[in-house]
């Protein structure tokens, strides 16, 4: 992660840490998420931006970083569900990367995410 700031305590706060050239990208990623799960709630969680649904279970988390914008869904069904079209982006178990200097790929995101909206509110009864 962008480092030799203190801790963010809000979203916020974290968003107004990073560099200018970084904090457009990181906001449409935290526009894309939340338009995918508009329910979800907002957190900070391991000093990066998170969010929750049903019930407070783990949605998605994100960070800026040097040379690129990572999403951490911690999850097999994501991979499963996107396969070949998460290939480019996948950099180790639950580490999705996209890199800074393209485009966001905002479909990319909102399957992740409303992947990850299914799978919590399977694990919560509804």
């Amino acid at each position: 992660m962008i480092t030799g700031r203190a801790a963010p305590t809000s979203v916020e706060d974290y968003l107004a840490g990073l560099p200018d050239e970084r904090r457009a990208a990181v906001e449409e990623l935290r526009q894309t998420i939340k338009a995918a799960a508009p329910e979800a709630t907002e957190t900070i969680a391991y000093q990066m931006p998170a969010y929750r649904s049903h019930g407070g279970q783990f949605l998605v988390s994100f960070a800026a970083f040097k040379n690129h914008y990572s999403l951490f869904p911690a999850s097999d069904a994501v991979i499963e569900a996107l396969g070949a079209e998460l290939k480019p982006y996948l950099r180790g178990k639950g580490t999705i990367s996209f890199p800074a200097d393209s485009a966001l790929p905002v479909a990319v995101v909102t399957k992740i995410v409303k992947v990850r909206v299914a799978e919590n509110a399977a694990r919560d009864g509804r």
